[in-house]
């Protein structure tokens, strides 16, 4: 039931971002738009296609197996096969910051990935929660997801600068202001939505991943951890843009107005839904 209320809220939230695109369009104009998808769906289009490169270029993790990482490797393979996946690659990265990432345009390019900080800090126990949490975001193509909102967030803020760079709308007789607030508010608009996705696909890849791991009890006990973990040790990674790649927002920060574009929820909001799951 509350996988049904993720993935129900994600396709409205999907929706409302559409709309706003046909809003920002009827002040813009046909061409403007188009425009603005051809550009912003090529550039999100590659992102998504190298997406698992990138993301493990930019991490420094190095691949492992059943030889250099017998207990990993063994771990992800036993739950990959309980979620019906075939084997992601498997990778570790060299940061103290306890953190991990699933990444991959389709479920047989899959990759996860765990850094050395949080392979010391969790036990087996919370480690399999982290796995299978992973391992939901890859069944559930969240990567593909992300990309379709980035490419309409990006659209909407592409027009936004457009804007700023030529000036005025296209529709006839429409006071300047008038578009110049609705491109503006459609950019920000945009934005909150997209980072409501985001949120979104975290309660439902916890929630896949605690069916997947047969408990909700490690994952909870896992997110606690990194959470703590996570304010006092930062994640040295060079691409923001990354951040919801990540089971914890790798720049963990108090409540505050930038919260509202946070890519993940509260930690404490996510143990709560994960606690009160029947497993």
């Amino acid at each position: 039931m509350i996988s049904f209320k993720n993935h129900l809220k994600t396709t409205l939230l999907m929706g409302g971002l559409m709309g706003l695109l046909l809003w920002v369009g009827s002040y813009w104009g046909t061409n403007g738009i188009i425009t603005a998808l051809i550009f912003g769906g090529l550039m999100n289009i590659g992102a998504w296609f190298f997406s698992d490169r990138l993301a493990i270029a930019a991490m420094r993790a190095k691949e492992v197996d059943d030889r250099t990482a017998p207990e990993l490797y063994a771990m992800v393979d036993r739950l990959r096969q309980r979620a019906g996946l075939p084997m992601p690659r498997v990778y570790i990265c060299p940061h103290e910051a306890p953190n991990a990432f699933a990444t991959g345009r389709s479920p047989r390019k899959g990759a996860v990935a765990v850094t050395q900080g949080m392979l010391r800090l969790v036990d087996a126990r919370e480690l399999e929660g982290v796995i299978a949490h992973e391992l939901a975001h890859i069944k559930n193509r969240d990567t593909l997801v992300s990309c379709i909102a980035a490419t309409i967030a990006g659209v909407l803020a592409f027009i936004a600068q457009w804007f700023f760079l030529i000036g005025g709308g296209n529709r006839e007789g429409g006071h300047p202001l008038l578009g110049f607030l609705t491109v503006i508010l459609a950019a920000v608009g945009a934005a909150l939505i997209k980072a409501m996705i985001s949120r979104t696909r975290e309660f439902a890849a916890d929630e896949g991943g605690a069916r997947i791991a047969g408990n909700a009890g490690g994952l909870a006990s896992a997110l606690l951890k990194l959470d703590a973990y996570s304010r006092r040790i930062r994640l040295v990674q060079p691409n923001p843009a990354m951040n919801n790649l990540f089971i914890v927002e790798p720049l963990a920060g108090g409540r505050t107005l930038i919260n509202l574009f946070a890519t993940h929820p509260p930690v404490e909001d996510r143990v709560a839904a994960l606690q009160a799951l029947a497993i």
